[in-house]
């Protein structure tokens, strides 16, 4: 009797735990992201309430992708380190206090201090939260939890603007980033109680002094290149050398981390074949996230949308993107990863060549954009990250992920970077859109070749 019983009593008991644990994941990677989705709408508030122009408020997005960036790396190392629980909640704290900085901040200096602090605890979030799906929940049921996480972007972007909208003009923007300090208490609280422990069965070895202080400087210098900010500072050409200093950085970077017993970056990871083709393809996701930046401008160019409901155009892609990323989850174990990376970056090869061909009207362009916006969500669902968890090893998870993080923003800046340069050398009419759009359809192409080579199906979970 009592062996019928018992597992009538502690399976129940499992899933509560890991639904506690879901609920903890998903509100903190979600605070994240809706965070990011609310500074496009509040820009003109804070133009206003500090009296800067529109470069110098562009400033917060570089900030925030820098720090971010930089801190993904750092957070990740340590995780696999010193556990789960406790980056994971200091993550989380400081993304709280750099948001209560920012609605304190009496000026632009501060308020450009304060997004880092958040945009470093914001980096340690979502690599973390994929590190410990991997650790605690099954290969049946991490599909379709990796699914709901990646589904976040889409809701966190269908939410936040018309959030930002409401509270700017009813009680002020400050109260955007005020509303993080609650949602961030709970969950300090219940991460507290159900996230996994730190684990014990090795004592840390040295930290890797040298590797972080070459990945932040390349970091650094990679995206100052990217980016064109100094450029645009101080009017000099300076991105060609942010870039070479970019590239000295990482070959030296490479030579140290080979010889390094604790790397921050552990090189064996990229001589796993699966494992650079993941981060390859991450990369192109990134690619194909940038590129939705600069659909509202077809819209507007091509059919005459007007600049304020500009953003509305978009509204097909961030639904399908979510639902996509959701329903790619759950059919994740069904399909396998190989196929869903497949058929994500075929849709994203054929929306971005309908755009690329204005001429075919309106309604051809929001087909285009739910091909876009399903192709999205399936290739961030959770299917690369899914691969990643399989094939690193239990001890490397949290750096592994949040290598896919890094790719990721890269990649992103880099297509922001591409389709403006592309534009503006034919005159940044719709002609320069076309081209740059074509050459993105191209990228995703070489993307889905890629894809092809990933296993058929991935190797069997190392038990953690």
């Amino acid at each position: 009797m009592s062996q019928q019983t018992q597992p009538q009593t502690t399976l129940p008991a499992a899933d509560a735990a890991q639904r506690r644990l879901v609920q903890v994941l998903f509100v903190g990677v979600f605070m994240a992201a809706l965070d990011a989705a609310i500074v496009g709408p509040v820009l003109p508030a804070l133009r206003a309430a500090f009296g800067i122009d529109n470069r110098t408020a562009g400033l917060l997005s570089t900030v925030f992708s820098l720090s971010s960036m930089c801190s993904t790396a750092l957070m990740a190392y340590f995780s696999d380190r010193h556990g789960r629980r406790p980056v994971y909640l200091v993550s989380v704290a400081l993304f709280a206090i750099g948001s209560l900085c920012i609605a304190a901040a009496p000026s632009f200096d501060l308020l450009l201090l304060s997004r880092a602090i958040q945009g470093i605890g914001a980096g340690g979030i979502a690599p973390v939260a994929s590190a410990v799906i991997g650790d605690v929940f099954t290969a049946e049921r991490r599909g379709r939890v990796l699914g709901l996480i990646g589904a976040t972007h889409g809701m966190a972007f269908v939410l936040g603007p018309p959030l930002a909208t409401v509270l700017t003009s009813t009680v002020g923007w400050r109260w955007l980033f005020l509303v993080n300090i609650p949602v961030a208490l709970v969950v300090l609280w219940m991460g507290s109680r159900s996230l996994p422990g730190q684990r014990r069965d090795a004592v840390p070895g040295p930290v890797d002094a040298a590797g972080i202080t070459l990945t932040l400087s390349f970091l650094l210098c990679l995206v100052l290149g990217i980016s064109r900010l100094p450029d645009s500072a101080t009017g000099m050409l300076l991105w060609p050398w942010f870039l070479a200093a970019s590239g000295v950085l990482l070959a030296a970077l490479v030579a140290i981390e080979k010889r390094q017993a604790h790397a921050l970056i552990p090189m064996t990871l990229f001589a796993n074949r699966q494992l650079a083709f993941v981060y390859l393809l991450t990369l192109g996701v990134g690619f194909s996230m940038g590129g939705i930046v600069f659909l509202t401008t077809i819209a507007t160019l091509a059919y005459g949308v007007s600049v304020e409901h500009a953003g509305l155009a978009l509204l097909p892609l961030v639904l399908c993107s979510m639902v996509g990323s959701m329903a790619a989850g759950r059919l994740l174990n069904r399909l396998g990863a190989r196929n869903m990376v497949i058929f994500g970056f075929g849709l994203l090869t054929l929306g971005y060549l309908q755009s690329a061909v204005p001429q075919t009207g309106l309604s051809a362009f929001v087909v285009a954009s739910v091909l876009v916006g399903i192709g999205l969500g399936v290739v961030v669902s959770g299917a690369l990250r899914a691969i990643a968890i399989d094939e690193a090893p239990p001890t490397l998870r949290g750096t592994a992920q949040g290598l896919i993080n890094i790719f990721n923003a890269v990649g992103t800046l880099l297509a922001v970077t591409c389709i403006s340069a592309i534009a503006d050398f034919e005159g940044g009419g719709l002609t320069g859109f076309s081209h740059a759009y074509l050459a993105m359809a191209l990228s995703m192409l070489v993307m889905l070749c890629i894809a092809f080579g990933l296993k058929r199906k991935s190797s069997a979970p190392v038990a953690a």
